[in-house]
């Protein structure tokens, strides 16, 4: 069986596709799952930095430390290397298509497209709002992690029935 392998999408890397990060994680070592689990921004504006400090403290309130997580830019190995690329919004997700190259192995998506009901929505971006914002992009974030973990192991169960 594969390891699944899911990569989660923003502008900076800093906020929504780190908490996503965080949230995926827990959910993966609750149902104890091991998938590779990363998170980019479609821009380079916070290469090599922590996430948002009000990101940082929401993860906390959560039990969960991100402030070793660093940004990095969505690259053309990415492509290749996860099965699920998962992005925030319909800007970043253009960004995404545009850049992925013909022979890419990942299916792209809206992540919150797996949460029932919020098909075509967008995580909201906490950026330039406060730590209520943050909040409420964690619950978002949270309940895709959720569903995505049922779709993942149905998947399993799937493969497992097939070989």
């Amino acid at each position: 069986m594969t390891k699944p392998s899911i990569l989660f999408v923003c502008l900076g890397n800093i906020c929504r596709s780190p908490l996503a990060e965080a949230a995926l994680r827990r959910r993966a070592a609750e149902a104890d799952l091991d998938i590779e689990i990363d998170s980019v921004g479609t821009a380079d504006y916070h290469v090599g930095r922590a996430p948002d400090p009000r990101a940082i403290a929401e993860a906390k309130r959560q039990g969960i430390d991100i402030g070793s997580y660093r940004g990095r830019q969505l690259a053309r190995e990415d492509f290749a290397r996860f099965d699920h690329i998962l992005v925030m919004d319909d800007d970043n997700l253009a960004d995404v298509r545009a850049m992925a190259p013909a022979d890419s192995k990942a299916t792209i998506a809206l992540l919150l497209d797996v949460v029932p009901g919020t098909t075509g929505r967008s995580v909201a971006d906490p950026y330039h709002g406060s730590e209520a914002d943050f909040a409420g992009t964690w619950k978002e974030v949270d309940a895709a992690a959720e569903a995505l973990i049922a779709v993942l192991i149905s998947e399993q169960r799937d493969q497992s029935a097939k070989g």
